[in-house]
């Protein structure tokens, strides 16, 4: 990026005031109803888990067992087979991609140790779960949040600001209007991210 560049990207960045209310009352309307359909959301599946525990058999016989197991290490293929395309090409959605993936290992573990509980299987299981899956779903969930960290510190230092870049739970939603007020050669210049990773480490 050219020194103007940068500097038209710092004064767009500081226009966007976020911690004030937006101006456009559509977009309030949608983080209204997404709250409110998040709390529902909460109540209810609340409410699903004690049917749940008061009406699900202790034991239960599937004919669809394979299917289920089949299905779930073929979407586990898939995650990874995608994960690896965006990382690949440097594509920020490989961040999703991953976080899929390793939610979808956390879930194999926990089925595995949680259905052989008390068979001959079970000590496999928890080998598998321990030394396979959760290391894999962890290094999933903390590169995405050391990508996230490299994109967000990109941006701090394109706008100029200083500083150690702060935990992720305390930067606010860059998603309304960002990509609108981007001048037109930042949007079709990407950032490579793996550079920028390599160079901060």
């Amino acid at each position: 990026m050219t020194p103007d560049e940068r500097r038209e990207l710092a004064r767009t960045l500081a226009s966007i005031d976020l911690p004030h209310p937006l101006p456009d009352p559509r977009i309030r309307r949608r983080r209204r109803f997404a709250l409110i359909f998040m709390m529902a959301c909460c109540v209810g599946l609340a409410g699903w888990i004690a049917i749940l525990i008061l009406t699900l058999p202790g034991k239960y016989t599937s004919s669809d067992w394979r299917a289920v197991w089949v299905g779930l290490d073929i979407a586990e293929l898939a995650g990874f087979a995608a994960t690896g395309w965006a990382a690949w090409h440097q594509r920020q959605v490989v961040i999703f991609l991953m976080i899929i993936t390793g939610t979808l290992l956390v879930c194999d573990a926990w089925f595995d140790v949680a259905l052989d509980y008390g068979s001959r299987g079970f000590f496999a299981s928890i080998l598998s779960a321990v030394f396979a899956e959760l290391p894999l779903a962890f290094l999933m969930f903390a590169t995405a949040r050391r990508l996230v960290r490299v994109t967000v510190g990109t941006v701090m230092r394109l706008a100029g600001v200083p500083g150690p870049i702060p935990p992720l739970w305390r930067i606010p939603l860059l998603a309304n209007g960002l990509e609108e007020a981007l001048p037109a050669k930042l949007r079709q210049s990407p950032v490579d991210v793996t550079a920028v990773g390599s160079a901060s480490s």
